[in-house]
């Protein structure tokens, strides 16, 4: 599986930005997709998830209420509609994949990254 982000940028704060996460190769058997992010000198941190069926979403508490996570199967393509964006969303955003297989054993697919900066 390879994963590609676009759609990072610099923004004021209180603006929006859109991420996008295309991709390519056995996708089928993914089980769920996450975006990430990073921050300088911070560990990275789980932003949203949401299952391949796209039924069930998460979000950590600090994006609740701002940031949608969403999936087009069709165009095999994930979204983060970021609004209300702080300069504490300010990192380097991942696109994540994970299979689980059979034997309980978990594969983790990681696209480039994408940088969002907000502006104060």
């Amino acid at each position: 599986v390879q994963l590609v982000e676009s759609g990072g940028g610099l923004v004021q704060a209180g603006g929006s930005l859109r991420l996008s996460c295309a991709a390519s190769g056995s996708t089928f058997s993914i089980n769920a997709w996450n975006w990430y992010r990073q921050a300088p000198g911070k560990q990275r941190e789980l932003v949203a998830a949401i299952t391949s069926g796209g039924g069930i979403t998460n979000y950590a508490d600090s994006v609740k209420g701002r940031f949608i996570i969403s999936r087009d199967n069709a165009k095999n393509t994930m979204y983060l509609q970021m609004n209300s964006l702080k300069p504490e969303d300010t990192a380097v955003y991942y696109c994540n994949a994970l299979y689980y297989s059979d034997a309980g054993a978990e594969y983790a697919y990681w696209g480039q990254g994408t940088q969002v900066t907000v502006s104060s």
